[in-house]
């Protein structure tokens, strides 16, 4: 019963993954990921991978309901994900401007929306058909992004550092840092050798509500 179970996991991921490629309509698309829960390509723009990216987890909150999201609206738009890069499931990251880079081995975690443009106008009066601010977005080498982080327009994340579980982003960070909260601020510094364990000790500590305010 058990490998009938698993069979049928692997069946229907794979017509999810069909249907979502369908539905993908980015023609400029390099690079090849290893898509573990379907992933929808979207625009005009292009959206590169580099080697051993992997999207989508299975152990992961809806694996098996969710997918990934990458688009590149406008044909001058762009996603740049580079090697090693792992997102999990139901990650949002769409450019609508000067585009997005992940720098290789990054970690994603699940329900992340990385955005380089406001979309809409913020002045009173202008929301509809006004000129969005837009500004490129840059996650460095080996950064770890808890679940549910917002990163907005003009943000740029430092090598190895850790943003906090549902933080949201509006500045940037520097490298070897630990932000968190809404805004996200530094809330600890991280040493040049520091180790996977040190991070995640790290992180445990954001449990308390009193550093990430």
């Amino acid at each position: 019963m058990l490998i009938r179970r698993a069979q049928l996991g692997v069946l229907w991921q794979r017509a999810r993954a069909l249907k979502y490629r369908a539905l993908s309509d980015c023609r400029h698309v390099s690079g090849c990921p290893r898509c573990l829960q379907p992933a929808l390509l979207l625009g005009s723009g292009s959206i590169s991978f580099g080697e051993d990216v992997e999207l989508g987890w299975p152990s992961s909150k809806s694996f098996h309901t969710g997918y990934c999201h990458l688009e590149a609206t406008t044909a001058g738009s762009r996603i740049e994900i580079g090697d090693g890069v792992q997102i999990n499931n139901d990650a949002f990251i769409k450019s609508e401007g000067p585009g997005i880079t992940i720098g290789r081995g990054a970690l994603i975690g699940s329900e992340v929306t990385v955005y380089d443009s406001d979309f809409h106008d913020l002045r009173p009066g202008r929301h509809r058909g006004g000129e969005p601010r837009m500004a490129a977005v840059e996650i460095g080498e080996d950064v770890f992004i808890g679940d549910r982080v917002v990163i907005l327009k003009g943000v740029r994340i430092g090598r190895h550092s850790v943003i906090g579980a549902g933080s949201v982003v509006t500045r940037s960070v520097p490298d070897l840092v630990i932000a968190a909260g809404n805004p996200a601020r530094v809330v600890r510094s991280l040493s040049p050798a520091s180790d996977p364990g040190e991070r995640l000790r790290a992180l445990s500590e954001l449990a308390d509500p009193a550093l990430a305010r």
